[in-house]
């Protein structure tokens, strides 16, 4: 299946912040979407609940995927490392699972995450994540070691995957398009900022991008300065 058959969409972690991003950028495309998001937070999405269909459930249940995915050519994923209980690499490996053979399927991560090792961060970055994951760990709030789990698995499968890695986001009107690097470290990503907007934006415009197949792109807004000065 060709990426630009691309017709049903399921966006896992709708509700959130990124997650509303992507629905309201995939029914601009004219998909047609199905979300899930946990049952706590079906709310969030009723401004949106008479255009898309809800599966209500924890995204790391497998059954709560399977049904989701049914029938949709893409699927959109917020890996998102809730508490400690493996939920990052338990929502990775049922969408793995379970979504149809030749499905395109985008993940989301942090610029933590590197396919290769060859991506360089600066001492501030990497004490800032040894303290998140310590802190995460001591409050039972986030396990940010389970998403590099997830996005092993994600990487060692044989699907149609991306996974963009974001640097730190901000709110704000969209900028556009993000320009990308296959490595952190990258002069074009020194500014270290994407509106969360454009982060949805450019996951929603990977799955007509067969370029970004098996690929992990680092992504910076279009419009910070390290962009505009490697343009």
């Amino acid at each position: 299946m060709g990426t630009e058959r691309v017709q049903k969409v399921c966006v896992i972690g709708a509700s959130g912040k990124l997650g509303q991003y992507l629905v309201r950028h995939a029914l601009d495309r004219g998909y047609e979407v199905v979300g899930v998001c946990r049952e706590r937070s079906v709310p969030k999405l009723a401004a949106l609940a008479d255009r898309i269909t809800l599966v209500p459930g924890p995204t790391n249940d497998p059954e709560v995927i399977r049904r989701a995915v049914a029938g949709c050519d893409a699927v959109l994923t917020v890996l998102v490392p809730w508490g400690v209980q493996q939920y990052a690499s338990g929502t990775a490996q049922a969408v793995l699972d379970h979504a149809r053979p030749g499905a395109r399927l985008v993940f989301s991560c942090g610029w933590h995450i590197s396919r290769d090792g060859r991506d360089t961060y600066t001492r501030t970055f990497r004490a800032g994540l040894r303290i998140a994951a310590l802190l995460g760990r001591l409050l039972r709030y986030v396990e940010i070691d389970d998403q590099v789990e997830a996005c092993r698995r994600v990487f060692a499968s044989g699907t149609r995957w991306t996974v963009v890695r974001g640097s730190t986001l901000e709110e704000g009107e969209s900028q556009g398009l993000p320009v990308w690097s296959r490595h952190v470290g990258d002069p074009v990503l020194a500014s270290d900022r994407t509106r969360r907007v454009d982060f949805a934006l450019f996951m929603v415009e990977a799955l007509a991008d067969d370029s970004l197949i098996q690929e992990a792109p680092a992504i910076v807004g279009c419009r910070t300065p390290s962009a505009l000065a490697h343009a």
